[in-house]
């Protein structure tokens, strides 16, 4: 017997079938599951705030299905793109190709949500002669649509009007621009004036030379943390494909791996002493 197809077996998928059984379709989509696993979806297509598939029915020609999404607007994302960069935990796993879990957060934040938060945000047709909305067909393409979600969660901004692409090049620059600033403090002029006029006093030096280079009793409080990174690569994924033209990608395959070797060896010489006591 054939392994029973399942369409959401991550958050973000199940979440996507849940919002939509919230507008109250949970037994309309459930005609749709049926239809969905037999495979009668021929064929799904996404862009940007939009969605069309065949899904074959019981006449010989497929029906077109249609499913457009409000995206949310150029300034909706600018402000999400902000958060996001913002706060390391959200950069580094997007960056990473994950899905962060609590990522809703950030859209409750600034009053807006990934997901569709009302029927009237989405929009859609079917050529078949059932007025129901959602019509079975429609319903086969919306659990197509999590199975497509569950395998590459980055097209569910797509739906909502961002590419992967765009979305990652855009937390790219802001983190940077976060950090450059971060770097360099905005003085004020009084400020620089104020140190314009102090003198430069010289280093007090140690009374005994010969001490200068030896260990003294407060590198006992000093506490390091050595451990393997959270996000493998996570520099490189965050600065993105060299500038190199027809060799970036295996320049980038190179420095993953000597990070990977790199991270692995430090890890090991910190802890080498510990596995041999």
């Amino acid at each position: 017997m054939a392994a029973r197809r399942d369409f959401a077996s991550n958050w973000w998928a199940r979440r996507w079938l849940e919002v939509l059984e919230s507008f109250g379709w949970a037994s309309r989509l459930q005609r749709g599951r049926t239809y969905a696993r037999q495979g009668k979806v021929l064929n799904i297509d996404l862009a940007r705030g939009e969605v069309n598939a065949r899904v074959q029915g019981t006449r010989p020609r497929p029906y077109n299905v249609k499913i457009k999404i409000k995206p949310l607007s150029d300034r909706d994302w600018e402000r999400i793109s902000d958060k996001l960069a913002g706060q390391a935990h959200f950069a580094a796993r997007l960056l990473n190709g994950e899905m962060p879990q609590d990522i809703e957060t950030v859209f409750a934040g600034v009053k807006l949500s990934l997901f569709p938060q009302d029927s009237r945000d989405i929009i859609t047709s079917c050529s078949c002669p059932d007025w129901a909305n959602p019509c079975k067909h429609i319903a086969a393409v919306y659990y197509l649509l999590g199975e497509r979600f569950d395998t590459d969660p980055f097209l569910l901004f797509l739906i909502r009007g961002r590419s992967k692409e765009e979305l990652l090049a855009t937390i790219r620059e802001k983190w940077a621009g976060q950090e450059k600033s971060a770097a360099v403090p905005d003085r004020g002029a009084a400020e620089v004036q104020a140190d314009a006029g102090k003198e430069e006093l010289p280093l007090e030096l140690p009374l005994d030379p010969d001490d200068f280079w030896r260990v003294g009793e407060e590198l006992a409080s000093v506490q390091i943390d050595i451990k393997l990174p959270a996000v493998p690569q996570g520099v490189l994924k965050r600065l993105g494909p060299p500038p190199v033209g027809l060799y970036s990608l295996r320049l980038q395959q190179l420095l993953a791996g000597y990070y990977r070797e790199i991270s692995r060896r430090a890890y090991d010489m910190a802890y080498d002493d510990e596995t041999d006591a």
